[in-house]
């Protein structure tokens, strides 16, 4: 628990504040994994802080849930295009990319069940970032990955893909 909580302060997920008049806080609750290696011994014991998602109520908390889901056509068609080129292809863990981008809604989360600041128990807070199960947290990770990895003049082109003569992208 303090190594997420240490995580979340350096990525600078939050600030201690007082509630809005008229605003809501959302719960937060810990949800525990062991992890375990080959041999089923446990390898890690590990915690999360979530958002009490389900609490959220659409058209007051959120307008709309965004799940960006890649189609195995595309991909197959991506890892084709990769192989007749000759590009080099990568892997990439993003399975918590999203919580990097910075929220643009306003929400307010309770503070964390053994993580209340003495003297601060009547203040909330103010999410800059996503956190799990947050119903906004998807789409400004993405917005952020994207304009990370691609260029607004290449017409979406990733920055680190080839040009071919006739072939996608622009040279440089």
């Amino acid at each position: 628990m303090e190594e997420e909580m240490a995580s979340i302060e350096e990525n600078r997920t939050w600030s201690l504040v007082d509630l809005p008049h008229g605003r809501r806080a959302i719960g937060l609750k810990w949800v525990y994994k062991v992890k375990r290696d080959e041999n089923g011994a446990v390898a890690k014991y590990k915690a999360r802080l979530v958002v009490k998602g389900y609490a959220q109520r659409q058209g007051i908390d959120y307008d709309e849930v965004f799940a960006p889901v890649a189609r195995l056509d595309t991909v197959r068609l991506l890892i084709a295009l990769a192989a007749h080129e000759g590009w080099e292809v990568h892997h990439m863990d993003v399975k918590s990319a999203f919580l990097n981008g910075d929220l643009k809604e306003e929400v307010y989360v309770e503070q964390p069940a053994g993580f209340i600041s003495t003297g601060n128990e009547h203040k909330v807070f103010k999410l800059k970032k996503a956190l799990y199960d947050l119903h906004q947290a998807p789409r400004p990770g993405t917005r952020s990955w994207t304009k990370r990895c691609c260029r607004s003049d290449s017409g979406g082109v990733p920055r680190n893909m080839p040009s071919t003569p006739g072939g996608m992208g622009r040279r440089s």
